[in-house]
């Protein structure tokens, strides 16, 4: 196996269930099936075979499927969790969810996101499992007529003029919106962007908009650039902040998608094909997907909270205060984590965009240990992707932001490009790494923001 040369405890998801899946294959399993269901009757299923309960390896069947479980609702999303066939793993989640215990962050979120109850429930057999219910809306690739599309960052808010395809207007404003408390200042500042665009053109047809956070039929439920709003204004006066400055403008159709989701699509876009997981490494790890459709899927995507190593002695995401999710893997705390390991010391009183900065500087000037921590990281998406197939029909992996820049990125890619040959053989054949140029991301992400509504 390909070592992490800098985290010799690393172990990699997808080696951990393939071995598990092998083992149990060799022993005689049972079936069970984990059912996980969302807005709309939306309904993820999982099938696998574990051990029967109390022949000794209850612990190794809740292990493998406790994290599975977290997988399934930070990929898919959910409220409703159903296990069918194994008393054990049920009351071990049960437990795990429940006000206390391991899981609590996951079901408050969860309960917040879908604004339900968080639940879950056990099925003695597995042909009383909930069954698949997908369905997945065609958004976006809609280029007619005259559209806006808008990208809200967190430093900086892009717009756009977009003319049956054609980018006629664009540009970029800074703003604060993680700073500030009165949501007046994000409407003001989102509506401002829209009229600027709507100006440049006869009239608007539709609006797109990109953004950081979660969506749930084009409504903020949870999102990064109202940290500072209160619950109550953020009930009353941020949740529904697009469709209302869409009536605004002349209650035209909206559509809001997570910009992750966007970024995806945009990279579909531009390679004209399907099939397309799109991974940014920044502040923290953001996914979106692009089905075989061409359709975004209306999944959660957020991938930061995924386990993508076993080893519980991993490092603790503070936030949801579980060990071993892609946040600590593919971001600049991945660089800042391994670089201790490397020999490389950072001073404290950085902030961390300015501590990944000096390893970026290191890296430009040949420097063997920053090497070392891109190298690595590579390690960990190689496997990482490997995982991740598990859940998603992959064909192409866009990989971008700024950890990846510059010479690090090359190394990062070379790395897991090898992983996969190596490692994974069938699934390297099927599935291509690449990393955009910052002009086509520019660009492309509002145009394919400005794509999303159909008219």
């Amino acid at each position: 196996m390909i070592k992490a040369i800098l985290d010799p405890g690393y172990q990699p998801m997808a080696k951990v269930v393939a071995e598990y899946k092998e083992n149990v294959k060799l022993a005689g399993g049972v079936p069970m099936v984990i059912a996980v269901e969302r807005n709309k009757g939306y309904i993820s299923t999982y099938k696998m075979d574990i051990y029967a309960d109390g022949t000794g390896h209850d612990e190794e069947n809740y292990g493998v499927a406790e994290r599975i479980v977290k997988t399934l609702l930070w990929l898919y999303g959910g409220y409703k969790v159903t296990i069918a066939g194994s008393k054990k793993i049920y009351e071990g989640l049960a437990a795990a969810y429940q006000k206390g215990g391991a899981r609590e962050f996951d079901a408050n979120f969860m309960a917040r996101v879908y604004e339900k109850p968080f639940e879950v429930l056990y099925v003695e057999n597995v042909e009383d499992a909930p069954e698949e219910y997908q369905a997945a809306d065609p958004v976006g690739r809609h280029l007619d007529g005259c559209r806006i599309g808008f990208d809200a960052g967190g430093s900086d808010r892009k717009v756009s003029a977009v003319i049956d395809g054609e980018t006629v207007y664009s540009e970029e404003v800074v703003w604060f919106p993680k700073l500030q408390s009165d949501p007046e200042y994000h409407y003001q500042g989102i509506l401002e962007a829209m009229k600027t665009a709507a100006s440049h053109m006869p009239r608007v047809d539709a609006i797109g908009v990109s953004s950081a956070g979660v969506y749930i039929d084009n409504k903020i439920m949870v999102a990064s650039l109202f940290l500072k709003v209160s619950d109550e204004d953020f009930e009353k006066k941020v949740k529904t902040m697009y469709m209302d400055i869409a009536k605004e403008i002349g209650d035209v159709p909206v559509e809001v998608a997570n910009d992750g989701d966007v970024t995806a699509l945009a990279g579909a876009m531009d390679l004209n094909d399907n099939n397309v997981l799109g991974v940014a490494m920044g502040t923290s790890e953001a996914v979106g997907y692009v089905d075989s459709e061409g359709n975004i899927t209306g999944w959660l995507n957020e991938l930061a909270f995924v386990p993508v190593d076993y080893n519980k002695e991993a490092m603790v995401d503070e936030w949801s205060g579980d060990y071993g999710c892609g946040v600590k893997y593919f971001s600049q705390d991945s660089v800042i984590k391994l670089a201790p390991a490397a020999g490389i010391e950072l001073d404290e009183s950085l902030s961390p965009a300015e501590k990944l900065k000096v390893v970026q500087k290191l890296m430009a000037e040949g420097d063997e240990r920053a090497a070392k921590i891109y190298d690595t990281i590579g390690v960990y998406f190689g496997n990482t992707i490997a995982y991740y197939a598990m859940f998603y029909d992959i064909k192409h992996v866009i990989i971008m932001g700024r950890v990846t820049s510059g010479e690090g990125g090359t190394i990062l890619l070379a790395r897991a490009k090898e992983v996969l040959e190596k490692e994974y053989p069938e699934l390297a054949k099927t599935i291509e790494l690449h990393i955009p140029d910052e002009k086509s991301r520019r660009v492309g992400q509002s145009v394919a923001a400005a794509s999303l509504p159909q008219i």
